[in-house]
């Protein structure tokens, strides 16, 4: 189930776009904070560069997106709450977000701020994306099992 709705955060007024999906928490969260991994998932991300492959406060480096490499540092790492945030180009970016819902499902969130909500479209892709790599994670796992 995908939807889109204007909510408050920790951040203030977003615009929250998430998907529910049928993977444990912990495997959502583990795709979401490997940098290594973004280009599998992000329409728009084609590499990084990264002071850490798996994120922590304060990680920074660059992602390609078409046409240009462009600076990123993380503002906020919460893995209790399994939130992050960042800013891209010095601007805030979405914060991202997994949250349990039990039986091995969670939801993917991107939280958008006001000055992002264009990006929503891409957002939504992205989930799909995500979901696509955690089932087929999934498969692999089982695979080799």
């Amino acid at each position: 189930m995908t939807r889109l709705r204007r909510t408050r955060t920790p951040d203030g007024r977003r615009l929250e776009v998430s998907h529910v999906v049928d993977a444990p928490p912990s495997e959502a969260w583990d795709l979401l904070v490997d940098t290594a991994r973004w280009p599998e998932w992000s329409p728009l991300v084609t590499g990084v560069e990264a002071t850490e492959r798996r994120l922590r406060l304060d990680t920074s480096g660059r992602i390609r997106i078409p046409g240009a490499w462009v600076p990123f540092r993380v503002t906020a790492y919460l893995p209790a709450e399994r939130r992050w945030n960042w800013r891209v180009l010095g601007l805030p970016g979405a914060s991202h977000r997994v949250d349990d819902l039990g039986a091995n499902r969670c939801r993917l969130a991107f939280e958008l701020p006001p000055t992002a909500t264009g990006y929503a479209p891409v957002c939504l892709r992205a989930l799909e994306r995500l979901e696509d790599r955690l089932l087929e994670d999934r498969v692999a796992e089982s695979n080799e099992g």
